[in-house]
């Protein structure tokens, strides 16, 4: 059999196992699944072939892209932490940094540049994606303790990855991230050598210049100290200061700069700072922008809950990365459904989970009409 056509075959049925499936996932399983027709080897030699790229992402999702591609889209770059406390330790599976709970987490790391287009109904396609190994061991001089470190820091990998979209011809019309990607450096990469323009937040403690003179004269001060009034409603819960010029300290050009205040669930009040290169954007236009973000929040949501991204007791980096890659391939299978049937990820996994109960609860009481007249 053709090597090409064999992943691709091996990788439509492994996908699709990804999608079906409600506990771990394994080469057994999948073989019992099929009856045997497909043998736990040939599903071993599968995850164990050559490494699927992001390259390879591109390929399995161009025609998609191709047909709802906008130059009114997004792109979305973000990284999630796939929880791996049980499995051995390697360059891929190993500490990180988890800023939502505080503390390093054994896992795996996984970026992806998530590209949102208006088209229809909102589609949500991941172009491209990076894990974080850590091949480097050194002695912390702090602790005395060994440790990990890469070769290529998120922020490479993120210039790395919207470099490949626009080398592929992907339109979008900004770069939208969270707060740990907003340097100066990602900013000057996105408009000078992109020419691309970007909605980024920013610290608080963050330095703007309000004019240039006081930017060429070095007189600085922190987002904090600003006086911005949030008086624009966009919601119940949300209003926007009116725009600003502003210069952040390293970035050559200017930025506009919009103070967001909103209210929290539990009646606290949160502030973000954001900021865009295209300084023809409204407060409300920049906001909106931002909120496109949250795509990349439903999609590592869907990518955990779905398709069986963390299930897998796969070992070796090779196996565990082509695991990944399939459950990518098959969150895109969930999307082309999404748009047919107009149901959520959630929704359409509810439905199979409704039809895998029922085929048991009738497969039970054929087994206890059995067990009766027997």
């Amino acid at each position: 059999m053709d090597k090409k056509y064999y992943n691709h075959a091996l990788l439509d049925l492994y996908s699709d196992y990804l999608l079906s499936s409600f506990g771990h996932t394994t080469a057994t399983g999948l073989s019992e699944l099929l009856d045997g027709h497909i043998s736990h080897d040939q599903v071993s030699r599968f995850l164990r072939f050559d490494t699927l790229t992001s390259a390879d992402l591109w390929s399995a999702v161009k025609p998609l892209v191709r047909h709802v591609e906008s130059d009114e889209a997004v792109m979305v770059i973000d990284d999630s932490l796939l929880d791996k406390p049980y499995t051995d330790e390697s360059e891929l599976v190993c500490w990180h940094w988890d800023h939502t709970q505080g503390a390093s987490i054994k896992g795996i790391n996984l970026l992806t540049a998530l590209y949102f287009s208006p088209v229809g109904p909102g589609v949500s396609v991941p172009v491209a994606f990076e894990l974080v190994t850590k091949p480097e061991r050194f002695t912390d001089p702090k602790t005395g303790q060994e440790k990990r470190r890469s070769r290529e820091t998120k922020n490479d990998l993120y210039r790395k990855m919207l470099k490949t979209c626009v080398e592929n011809h992907i339109p979008f019309g900004y770069v939208v991230n969270d707060i740990w990607y907003s340097a100066a450096e990602n900013m000057r990469f996105i408009k000078e050598t992109l020419k691309r323009d970007f909605v980024m937040p920013l610290k608080s403690n963050r330095k703007v210049a309000l004019s240039e003179e006081d930017k060429r004269a070095g007189v600085y001060q922190s987002l904090s100290q600003l006086e911005l009034a949030a008086t624009l409603h966009l919601d119940g819960r949300c209003c926007v200061s009116p725009t600003v010029s502003v210069w952040l300290e390293g970035v050559p050009f200017a930025l506009q700069l919009c103070k967001q205040v909103f209210t929290n669930e539990d009646g606290s009040q949160g502030i973000v700072y954001l900021v865009t290169s295209d300084t023809k954007l409204s407060a409300q236009q920049l906001t909106a922008i931002y909120q496109k973000r949250w795509k990349v929040e439903e999609y590592h949501k869907s990518l955990k809950s779905n398709v069986s991204l963390e299930k897998s007791p796969t070992k070796t980096v090779r196996t565990q990365t082509n695991h990944i890659f399939s459950s990518l391939y098959a969150y895109v299978k969930l999307e082309k459904m999404r748009i047919h049937t107009r149901l959520n990820h959630f929704a359409m996994k509810a439905k199979l989970y409704m039809a895998a109960t029922r085929s048991a609860f009738e497969q039970l009481h054929l087994m206890q009409a059995n067990c009766s007249t027997a």
